[in-house]
């Protein structure tokens, strides 16, 4: 694997609970943050000070809070070594979601409501990079992210396996009240822009919206993909 860039305390802390491979660790040099330098020495965490201006350099200029480091990239998986047809499950699947801050945002929301994996084509979407780590708060190092040639194969898939597939339409009639209960669910989130690509809305066991009683009709991805992680997991 190849190193990547990470920052930020709430990154680097899960980071090192995780067990992630660290190359170098860089801290401000006049970080006062004592007690996080304690956490790093009980966990036998090797780093080394530097100015302000070489983690400015490091991060991109980034809010780094003092901390940047060079680690093992993040694990992916396949979508075969995740689906279990004895348990019940819960995805989210990204038809092409661009931007970092949202991949990040919502892979937060999976990490806190236990969700089973995101999955998302090996091209054409966000990498895992280390503003979306930066965004999750951490979340990264829990949350299963499943890699697939083809999101529509993979939606096949596992159907074959008993996951409900669900895509999001706004143009729908039913709703995500209207979502079965006691199967594993699949919802698929679309690119922030166009939505679903119109192979991947037909090959959707249902679509459902979420209610809106306001003047705006559409809601941020992130935003979205939270209330139904929520939704389906209730």
């Amino acid at each position: 694997m190849i190193p990547l860039i990470i920052y930020g305390k709430n990154v680097i802390r899960e980071a090192v609970f995780a067990g992630r491979r660290f190359y170098k660790l860089y801290l401000d040099e006049k970080l006062n943050d004592h007690r996080f330098i304690q956490f790093l020495d009980d966990k036998k965490v090797k780093y080394q000070f530097t100015t302000k201006n070489e983690l400015n350099q490091l991060s991109k200029n980034q809010l780094h809070q003092g901390m940047v480091a060079d680690v093992e990239d993040y694990q992916t998986y396949e979508l075969k070594d995740v689906l279990d047809k004895d348990i019940k499950q819960y995805f989210i699947i990204l038809d092409g979601i661009e931007d970092p801050h949202n991949l990040g945002a919502m892979i937060r929301t999976a990490e806190a409501v236990q969700i089973d994996g995101i999955i998302m084509s090996k091209k054409g979407a966000v990498p895992l990079t280390a503003t979306v780590a930066k965004v999750s708060s951490g979340a990264i190092e829990h949350v299963k992210i499943i890699l697939v040639s083809n999101i529509n194969q993979a939606m096949l898939e596992m159907k074959k396996h008993g996951v409900w597939v669900i895509g999001t339409d706004g143009q729908t009639d039913q709703t995500y009240d209207d979502m079965p209960k006691d199967v594993s669910l699949a919802v698929v989130m679309g690119n922030e822009g166009e939505g679903m690509r119109p192979l991947v809305k037909q090959n959707c066991d249902m679509l459902v919206k979420i209610p809106m009683y306001g003047k705006i009709n559409s809601l941020n991805v992130s935003v979205a993909a939270a209330l139904m992680m929520y939704k389906m997991k209730s």
